[in-house]
């Protein structure tokens, strides 16, 4: 088992390796050019249409725009926006954060681009839904079949590791440790639960996770806010520290063991694009299910979910973090804290004991809403490969390996779900970087009809 746990991180290692990062960022410093910075000129214009406009008046799709954002928002808000946040912190310092920031400031017009040709692409499946994502703008714009059914059998096998079993432990390991919650009891609670929503299909996931992602949200930043204020004397210092490691080699500090320049990039980078998924192509399958007539709409609402996730979320969790000082402090074995217990013992030190207790309960609804719209991903993947009729199916498996996800050791699973998310990226890149044109020509169209309206 050791030699097949060595080969399977090798693997990993190599498949989010500098390559894939270099090509996952490089597509997004090339749409930012091409679009001249669109995630900034039209940020404002995006949130409006995500969270005040919410839906259209018409258009044919199966969930309004907001909602069909929160069902993408649940599958990228999850644990890595806190332990994985830990997680660059301990092994790249505060470094980390700027490039975490990067993959956010860049992610969000890929991810841009990404919903555009999901909306631009999708069809209306038998059952009379709507269906998109990367299969089906690969086949149609790309005209490379295999490469979309290579794509959704990735996403199928992700789906069943970073989208069900990693996220199921993630909430019974925070359960057992915090409250000391039998992982049986919890595999038992969360199979049941996770079933019920996915019985309803795309409706039902839409309506409980636009009532549960804005809930869980919220809350987080609120508790996350009340750090930072016992700690806003810090905060100028934190960014100066960030700054100025961010090219710079971290020296050891208390716990801290110090990391190389390469390696601080190279963590903040892979945790902030594990994180808001961004180019991997996930998100897309989310989007094209939105009602609207107009790709470009769909796509700018799909935007704020890496701003959101990224440049909020993220962001918050780091500083609370670096602020508290807890990622200096020694561990009883004269270590640096661990990165699964760094931000209970950030939020401890205002907080007190229901510090570590909220940390505990915000990673379980996170990954529980990732979860959730993962069984979403991977139903419509299978459904390109196989029809309406394999969904019955594929929601009973889910919903069962939910709780094997819940009670068993998943050390190699966690490493093959790293290995096939990041293969998701290489067929959705390039479809992204070929059908390019269509995303300019259908973005200036846009722009061009409300200059009109002006």
């Amino acid at each position: 088992m050791t030699d097949v746990s060595t080969i399977l991180n090798t693997i990993a290692s190599f498949v989010w390796g500098w390559p894939l990062m270099v090509l996952l960022i490089g597509t997004g410093v090339l749409f930012t050019v091409l679009l001249r910075g669109l995630q900034f000129r039209l940020l404002p214009h995006a949130l409006w249409l995500a969270f005040f406009k919410r839906k259209e008046a018409t258009g044919e799709g199966d969930i309004s725009n907001f909602q069909a954002l929160m069902t993408a928002l649940a599958a990228t808000v999850g644990t890595g926006n806190i332990v994985g946040v830990a997680t660059a912190i301990t092994i790249g310092g505060p470094g980390a954060m700027f490039w975490l920031w990067l993959t956010g400031m860049v992610g969000m017009v890929t991810k841009y681009a990404e919903a555009l040709l999901a909306v631009k692409y999708r069809v209306t499946t038998p059952n009379g839904q709507k269906a998109g994502g990367p299969m089906y703008y690969i086949e149609h714009g790309l005209h490379q079949k295999w490469l979309a059914i290579l794509f959704a059998c990735f996403t199928i096998l992700a789906s069943f590791g970073i989208g069900n079993m990693n996220q199921g432990n993630a909430v019974a390991n925070a359960l057992k440790a915090t409250y000391s919650i039998d992982p049986n009891t919890t595999g038992i609670v969360l199979t049941v639960c996770t079933g019920l929503v996915l019985l309803f299909g795309i409706k039902g996931i839409a309506r409980f996770t636009s009532v549960l992602v804005p809930f869980m949200i919220i809350c987080y930043l609120i508790i996350t806010m009340g750090v930072l204020i016992c700690n806003a004397s810090a905060i100028p210092s934190v960014i100066a520290l960030i700054l100025k490691h961010a090219f710079k080699p971290t020296a050891a500090i208390g716990g801290f063991a110090g990391a190389m320049l390469s390696q601080t990039i190279r963590v903040g980078l892979a945790r902030g694009l594990f994180s808001n998924e961004s180019g991997l192509g996930s998100a897309p399958i989310a989007a094209a299910a939105a009602k609207t007539n107009c790709p470009v709409t769909q796509a700018l609402v799909s935007m704020t979910q890496t701003f959101i996730d990224t440049i909020l979320v993220c962001s918050m969790t780091g500083l609370v973090i670096l602020t508290s000082g807890v990622w200096t402090q020694t561990a009883s074995n004269g270590m640096g804290l661990n990165s699964s217990i760094l931000s209970a013992a950030a939020f401890s030190t205002t907080y007190g004991q229901w510090g570590g207790q909220f940390s505990a309960l915000a990673i379980s609804l996170f990954a529980w809403s990732t979860l959730i719209s993962w069984g979403y991903y991977g139903e419509k993947a299978l459904q390109y490969l196989a029809g309406d009729k394999s969904i019955p199916l594929y929601r009973a498996i889910f919903v069962l390996f939910v709780y094997v996800g819940c009670v068993l050791k998943l050390e190699t699973v966690w490493t093959l779900s790293d290995i096939f998310n990041g293969l998701m990226a290489l067929p959705n890149l390039i479809a992204l970087l070929y059908l390019s044109p269509v995303v300019i020509s259908e973005t200036k169209a846009y722009i061009a009809r409300r200059k009109t309206a002006a």
